[in-house]
């Protein structure tokens, strides 16, 4: 008995990166490396390990570095292995792509989100909820909770509300220049938008074309109280600028990274 393929991720593939400009005019900015593999697989992998092993890549800025990240892909690289003879034989020990299923589609160089998430409708034809994420940020947070909640929810879309990486001041000022308040971001109840979503289908009939998700649809959405955000606290970690992937290749290389999910579990097995 094989497991249910769980939903379909369209991840956002196709940006340019250009806040992170060391890796962005060799590669897009979801293929930069945390540890020996790039941070596309790592969301993919947080997906896969609730369950979500369909995804449905929206390439654009160097889909030729994508693809061939996945053609060329040898588990024996990543997993260990035994090695049996002067054949070559390989036995892997462990897997990272057993079950999964990618559709790769160019959705154009220059495309908004909004477009991208259009031009890939046709295969989420069949899907009645979808989950969508940008692929360039990393979270632990409880997909299942979440998938539980909305699918009790009457409501379109949802997606997870963070917490402002950086320890910015936010200031108040009056007309007259005089500064009312200097607060720390962390002391006010201030959430960004994380980048992991829940959708379903019928968001697709709410974009134009030329819109950007997050503006125009989303205005929409909140107006018809068709939207739910769900705060969490827990980690989430953008990887938006250089200093973000070397924050984040640290907690790699710790051992023990936050959002790697599928390794607490095989410690919890052993």
């Amino acid at each position: 008995m094989t497991d249910p393929p769980g939903l379909k991720v369209v991840l956002f593939c196709g940006g340019r990166g250009l806040r992170i400009r060391d890796y962005a005019d060799a590669v897009p900015k979801p293929m930069v490396a945390i540890g020996y593999r790039p941070i596309l697989w790592h969301v993919m992998r947080y997906y896969a390990h609730f369950g979500h092993r369909r995804f449905v890549l929206c390439l654009g800025h160097r889909a030729d570095v994508i693809k061939e990240y996945f053609l060329r892909y040898n588990e024996a690289l990543s997993n260990d292995f035994v090695l049996r003879g002067g054949s070559h034989e390989v036995e892997l020990l462990s897997t990272d792509l057993d079950g999964w299923e990618i559709t790769f589609v160019d959705t154009g160089l220059d495309a908004t989100i909004g477009e991208r998430l259009l031009a890939v409708r046709r295969h989420l034809a069949d899907e009645e909820l979808f989950l969508a994420n940008y692929g360039d940020g990393l979270s632990d947070a409880p997909l299942d909770a979440l998938l539980g909640d909305f699918a009790e929810r009457d409501k379109m879309g949802a997606f997870l509300a963070v917490r402002p990486p950086y320890s910015y001041d936010f200031v108040s000022v009056g007309d007259d220049q005089i500064v009312r308040s200097v607060e720390p971001a962390r002391n006010l109840d201030i959430w960004i938008n994380g980048g992991f979503f829940i959708f379903r289908h019928e968001i697709l009939d709410r974009i134009n074309e030329g819109e950007e998700l997050v503006q125009e649809p989303f205005a929409r959405l909140v107006e018809d109280e068709q939207l739910l955000a769900y705060r969490y606290e827990g980690f989430w970690a953008p990887m938006d600028t250089l200093k973000d992937q070397q924050h984040l290749e640290a907690l790699y290389q710790s051992g023990r990274p936050p959002w790697a999910l599928w390794q607490a579990e095989k410690v919890r097995v052993t």
